[in-house]
């Protein structure tokens, strides 16, 4: 196997030069076109960084859920989950993250690099709050760059196609895999047939 191990071998392997719109795009605010397309988002790929290393944590809720608080602030609750809460403590000791928006049927997706730290003030709290149910902690994110990408991945992967949608009986359920890595012990049918109901019990 070839390794790249040097810039300028791997720039010797990309050597056009960036198309212009790439660049020009980075802005290192909230536009209000960028804010449309934060709003119209009910996904969000969350990077963080640790002392024990990445995390890329999935981020989802009703479209707009990340907050635009003004240009230079976004706002993200942290809804219920597992409580492993690994992007969390990441945060507290690096606060720099990343961001993926995707937008059902759109090919755009839009990337934000910031900065964040983690607040429980009990109004912010209060001021997410679905059915009655606030979240535990919000994550208050300071934008440094902003940027839309091409839908070129979009468009590769057929993401939203219908003819692209696996059946999740093709695929190994969260009961099996479970089962699998525990030895029986956590896990099987049992988990997949409660899983639903426990979902909707504890979705806020």
């Amino acid at each position: 196997m070839s390794v790249i191990d040097s810039l300028e071998a791997l720039e010797a392997l990309y050597d056009t030069a960036p198309v212009a719109a790439s660049l020009v795009k980075v802005a290192t605010q909230i536009t209000p076109h960028y804010q449309a397309l934060i709003e119209a988002s009910p996904f969000v790929a969350l990077a963080t960084i640790g002392p024990e290393g990445l995390d890329c944590s999935p981020r989802g809720d009703r479209p707009g859920f990340v907050r635009v608080a003004d240009p230079r602030t976004l706002i993200l609750p942290d809804r219920r989950g597992n409580n492993r809460i690994d992007s969390l403590r990441n945060v507290v000791r690096d606060p720099r993250v990343a961001l993926l928006f995707l937008i059902p049927g759109s090919g755009t997706t839009f990337r934000v690099n910031g900065r964040a730290m983690i607040s429980a003030d009990p109004d912010l709290l209060d001021s997410f709050a679905i059915d009655g149910k606030a979240p535990r902690t919000v994550m208050v994110i300071t934008v440094e760059e902003a940027y839309f990408q091409c839908a070129r991945a979009i468009v590769r992967s057929g993401l939203w196609k219908a003819e692209s949608q696996v059946d999740p009986a093709t695929i190994p359920s969260p009961g099996a895999m479970l089962a699998a890595v525990t030895a029986g012990e956590v896990g099987g049918e049992a988990y997949d047939r409660e899983w639903p109901e426990r979902a909707a019990r504890t979705m806020w």
